[in-house]
C-alpha cells in the first residue's frame, strides 16, 4: 500500500506547490477567509464531494467510501496572520496587512492533496473520510468551537492535525502524549492616575511609574505562587500610555497573555492578576482594572492515538523520522476537537534552510515537506479505517 500512495502522491507533487503558492499570495485573516474558503470549496466539489459551509467560512466535505467502517476526520486550519509579510519570492502575499506566516497555506494543500488521492481510492475504503478546513485559528475564541457546534464532527470517530514546524528538520515528526500545548487566555489592564507636567510630578499619580511596578510584581505570580512542578508563563505583549516627552499622562494600558498546561493553573493566575492589579495600584494612589478573557483549552493527545500515529509515520516514512520533542506553550484551537473525539495532533518539521520562526514577517517553508505530509495524512486515514 505504502508504494501505491507514494505514487499517487508523487502525480499531484506540483500541485501540492502550487496550491500553497496561491494560498499564499492570498492570505486572508480570521473570519475574513472568504476566498480561501471559495476557493477550496470549488476544487472539493469538483472532485465530487459533497461541502458544507459552517462557522461563517469554515467547510466540512465527506469523502464516502465503497465499503461499511468508521469515519475519520483531517483538518487544515485556513487563515493568515494580520502580518505585513517582508522578502522578495514570486509568491509574496498580494494583501496588505496579512500574510501566511506560520504555515496554513501549507496545511490547506496537504489536506486538498489528500482528498484528491483518496477520491481516487474511495471504492476501496471500508469506511469515510471528512475534511475540514477551519477559520480563525489564529484569534480566539477561534474557529474550530464553531465548527464544532455546527456539526463538523458529526459521525466521525477520529480526527488527525498536523502542523507544519519550523524548529524541526524537514521530514521529521514529533508529537506528545497527554497535554502537547497550552491553554491560552489573554488579559487586559488599565492603569488610571492623575496627569500632570513632568517637572511637578508630586502633583501627579503617574500611571506610567504605576504599570512599571505592575509588570514586575505580576512576574511573582509565576516565580512565588506556582507549584515549580508545574509549567506556566504570564507575559506581557503592549504597553501603552503618554504622548509627549514631558507630559505625565492619565492612562496606561496593558495586555498580556497567561499559559499552562492546567485549569487550576489557569484559575490561580487570573485570581493572582486581579489580586496584585488592585493592590498594585491602589498602592501608588492609581486605579486599575483587569478584563480576563479565557482562549483556548490545552490540546490533550490521548497517549494510545499518538501511539497509533507514530506507528504509521515508522510505516510509512521511516523509524528515523520520529523525534521526541517537549510540550510547548503555543495554543491551538484544534484542542477543541479532541474534547469531543479521540484523536492526535502532529508537529511535522519544514525547517531546512528557513531560519524565521514562526509569525516572523519573513516567515517561509520549505516545501519539499509538502509530499511527505500528504503522504502521512493519507495513510493515517487509511490505517486509522482499516483498523
Amino acid at each position: 500500500m505504502i508504494d501505491e500512495l507514494k505514487s499517487r502522491i508523487a502525480e499531484i507533487e506540483d500541485d501540492l506547490v502550487a496550491w500553497r503558492r496561491d494560498f499564499h499570495r492570498h492570505p486572508e485573516v480570521a473570519f475574513h477567509e472568504e476566498r480561501t474558503s471559495r476557493v477550496i470549496k470549488e476544487y472539493l466539489e469538483g472532485l465530487g464531494l459533497p461541502v458544507k459551509t459552517m462557522a461563517g467560512t469554515g467547510l466540512r466535505a465527506d469523502l464516502r467510501g465503497g465499503g461499511d467502517g468508521p469515519t475519520v476526520a483531517l483538518r487544515a486550519d485556513i487563515d493568515a496572520l494580520p502580518i505585513q509579510e517582508q522578502g522578495d519570492k514570486d509568491y509574496i502575499s498580494q494583501n496588505p496587512g496579512a500574510a501566511h506566516c506560520c504555515g496554513h497555506d501549507g496545511h490547506m494543500a496537504v489536506v486538498l492533496g489528500v482528498a484528491k488521492v483518496l477520491e481516487g481510492m474511495k471504492d476501496s475504503l471500508h469506511g469515510n473520510v471528512v475534511f475540514l478546513f477551519q477559520p480563525a485559528e489564529e484569534l480566539p475564541p477561534g474557529g474550530a468551537i464553531g465548527m464544532v457546534e455546527e456539526g463538523a464532527l458529526e459521525g466521525v470517530d477520529a480526527i488527525f492535525g498536523l502542523h507544519f514546524w519550523q524548529p524541526l528538520p524537514t521530514g521529521k515528526v514529533g508529537s506528545v502524549k497527554g497535554p502537547m500545548m497550552a491553554a491560552a487566555d489573554n488579559f487586559r489592564i488599565s492603569v488610571k492616575g492623575r496627569p500632570g507636567h513632568g517637572s511637578m510630578p508630586h502633583q501627579t499619580v503617574d500611571p506610567i511609574l504605576t504599570a512599571s511596578q505592575l509588570v514586575v510584581n505580576l512576574q511573582s505570580i509565576i516565580s512565588r505562587n506556582l507549584d515549580p512542578l508545574k509549567p506556566g508563563v504570564v507575559s506581557f505583549g503592549t504597553i501603552q500610555g503618554g504622548t509627549v516627552y514631558n507630559i505625565i499622562p492619565e492612562e496606561v494600558k496593558l495586555t498580556g497573555t497567561v499559559r499552562s498546561f492546567e485549569t487550576e493553573v489557569q484559575a490561580l493566575a487570573r485570581d493572582r492578576l486581579q489580586e496584585i492589579t488592585q493592590k498594585t495600584c491602589e498602592a501608588f494612589g492609581a486605579q486599575g482594572e483587569m478584563e480576563y478573557e479565557p482562549g483556548y483549552p490545552p490540546v490533550v493527545n490521548p497517549p494510545e492515538m499518538v501511539d497509533f500515529a507514530l506507528d504509521v509515520v515508522a510505516k510509512t516514512l521511516g523509524d528515523d523520522r520520529i523525534v521526541e520533542i517537549d510540550p510547548v506553550m503555543g495554543g491551538e484551537d484544534f484542542a477543541y476537537f479532541l474534547q469531543k473525539i479521540p484523536g492526535a495532533f502532529l508537529f511535522f518539521g519544514m525547517g531546512d534552510g528557513q531560519s524565521f520562526p514562526h509569525h516572523h514577517p519573513g516567515f517561509d517553508m520549505d516545501e519539499k515537506a509538502l509530499p511527505q505530509a500528504a503522504l502521512l495524512l493519507t495513510a493515517l486515514a487509511l490505517e486509522f479505517l482499516e483498523k
